[in-house]
């Protein structure tokens, strides 16, 4: 089996299985602001037990294609949700679970302007910018106890461009 997958575009159908593709796309939901805005209403699906949602801010340090992936995590009490702070897009990557353990790993590119949240327990790799200043703003869970499982690959895989 191949150790190379090849990013490719994110769609709304295509990540449905692990989360929610936040973005403008289609007619807003409102117009509000005496018409000067436009309101896409409730665009993700933010799923917490026993806790609160909290917005903090990641810096994360840009990274590039090749990508080398060999750890992947999940949070089983809450959804996670990635806003860019900034116009550009991002690495996503996220696997099936298959028994308690991620599956065969899928990469996605977002588009300048779209974001992502994790569906709770979804396998994710970490927040991975391409471009500096890798700022997010991060809507998760806020509440007791370890929130995190990790699973790190015995054989990396790669990242690769789209082709």
């Amino acid at each position: 089996m191949s150790r190379e997958i090849a990013a490719r575009p994110i769609t709304t159908r295509d990540f449905a299985p692990y989360g929610d593709l936040i973005d403008t796309s289609g007619d807003p939901d409102k117009i509000i602001n005496q018409g000067l805005c436009g309101r896409y209403h409730d665009r993700a699906r933010l799923d917490f037990a026993d806790g609160r949602a909290g917005v903090s801010l990641f810096r994360a340090e840009p990274r590039a294609l090749p990508y080398r992936l060999d750890l992947v995590e999940r949070h089983p009490d809450g959804s996670q949700c990635f806003v860019p702070m900034s116009m550009t897009g991002f690495l996503v990557i996220v696997a099936p679970d298959e028994d308690g353990r991620p599956g065969t790993p899928e990469a996605f590119l977002t588009a300048p302007g779209q974001a992502i949240n994790f569906h709770r327990g979804t396998w994710h790799g970490v927040l991975t910018p391409l471009e500096a200043p890798g700022l997010f703003a991060v809507v998760d869970r806020i509440g007791p106890g370890a929130n995190l499982e990790e699973y790190t690959f015995e054989t990396p895989w790669t990242i690769a461009a789209p082709t």
